[in-house]
């Protein structure tokens, strides 16, 4: 990552704003969950605004952010238009903001909402595409760029037909694309981006080289194949053994990236378990959790085990990967703006000492525990357990939010 030209390397100033709001967003996220009861439906309103809110104005800002410094070293070409980058958090962050009013209030305000977020994110695909356009050397990290992006416009596109019809009246059967929007962005987008920048980011944090990269490539072309199944199947309406078989195909796939993720920690060199190690460790056996719920979700129906696989999946997995991962990225951002050009001249910080540690061991604390306590109590239909959870998570959050802007103002 240190060999990254500064040629390509984006300013601080375009990317910084990204994290700010993705840990505004996280945190108010957090907050909104003490509005909800541990027996919700998965298509409630309420649900939805939440759940919008934090992907797309956390999980999405963040990625948004955190990709834009990454291109260059997964693709080793510089962006298309990296000012275009200045446009997509604001769209994003303001229709995302509309979004959660059109489910909370006003449903009219849905498709104004949905349309910001299509602006923002066509702007950020835009820029991909482009750039992907000028790429030499296709390597596995670049086909999950490319194929998550292409799921990710698909996704959008249903999310946009649904709010025309909570909005607009528009006349479609919203049980059905809710799931086939779902599968795009969640299992389609975020989880093929994941995949694709784990065998860069987890070797190179980890310092793991000369590993074997079959089960990641199956694990790719798996859910791939397990989300375009699971869409085609909702869509034309042959649920029962289509949409068996094409989560089948993703739990094999994520079941080959867990291994894949086994091999890489075992021929590591660096042993050192930092906050970043141990997000990972809480973020892949929150993976498996959901793993198992799921595959007993698909055989006894329950609404709660699909809670709490979903909430394993999106507060354990999701969150834990992208926040672990704050920890090296936004240092090395401020390291690379700032002090490199100091290097042979003056005395320079190291990365490990450019986040701060207490707050760090706080957030991850408070965090973990709730999520499992949260967890446990959407599992068991437990009120208390659940907003002892949250109650945890609101503290962790805090610290993360404390934490970005330390970041983000070391000098």
């Amino acid at each position: 990552m240190f060999n990254v030209s500064r040629d390509y390397a984006p300013p601080l100033g375009v990317i910084a704003p990204f994290f700010k709001m993705g840990s505004f967003f996280y945190v108010t996220g957090i907050v909104f969950l003490f509005f909800m009861k541990s027996d919700f439906s998965h298509n409630d309103l309420n649900l939805l605004a939440l759940v919008h809110w934090y992907l797309l104005g956390f999980v999405m800002m963040i990625i948004f952010g955190a990709m834009a410094q990454l291109i260059p070293v997964v693709m080793e070409v510089g962006h298309f238009g990296i000012d275009l980058y200045r446009l997509v958090w604001p769209f994003l962050a303001v229709g995302t903001f509309l979004m959660g009013i059109g489910f909370l209030v006003s449903p009219k305000v849905l498709p104004y909402g949905g349309l910001l977020v299509i602006v923002s994110i066509s702007i950020f695909l835009y820029d991909t595409i482009m750039t992907l356009w000028h790429v030499k050397h296709i390597s596995l990290t670049v086909k999950t760029v490319a194929v998550s992006s292409l799921f990710l416009s698909l996704g959008i596109f249903s999310g946009f037909m649904m709010a025309l019809g909570i909005g607009e009246g528009l006349s479609i059967n919203m049980d059905k694309w809710l799931n086939i929007h779902a599968m795009f962005v969640l299992g389609g987008y975020v989880t093929l981006t994941i995949m694709g920048l784990s065998i860069i980011l987890l070797p190179m944090f980890g310092l793991s080289h000369g590993f074997d990269e079959t089960p990641i490539k199956r694990a790719f072309w798996l859910m791939a194949t397990g989300v375009s199944g699971y869409s085609i199947a909702r869509f034309l309406g042959i649920d029962q053994w289509g949409e068996l078989l094409s989560l089948s195909i993703i739990f094999l796939s994520v079941g080959f990236y867990l291994y894949q993720i086994m091999i890489i920690y075992r021929s590591r060199a660096r042993k050192e378990n930092d906050i970043w190690a141990k997000s990972m460790y809480f973020g892949y056996g929150s993976l498996a959790s959901a793993l198992i719920l799921g595959m007993i979700n698909v055989l006894v129906h329950s609404e709660q085990l699909l809670l709490a696989a979903g909430w394993f999946v999106i507060m354990g997995f999701f969150t834990f990967l992208i926040t672990g991962h704050l920890y090296k990225i936004i240092p090395f951002l401020v390291w690379f703006e700032r002090f490199s050009p100091l290097v042979g001249k003056e005395k320079v910080p190291m990365l490990h000492e450019m986040y701060p540690k207490k707050a760090a061991q706080y957030e991850f604390v408070f965090s973990s525990l709730g999520v499992v306590i949260g967890g446990f109590g959407l599992l068991l239909g437990d009120d208390t357990l659940f907003k002892t959870g949250i109650s945890l998570m609101v503290v962790g959050g805090g610290c993360m939010f404390y934490s970005v802007r330390w970041m983000l103002n070391y000098k």
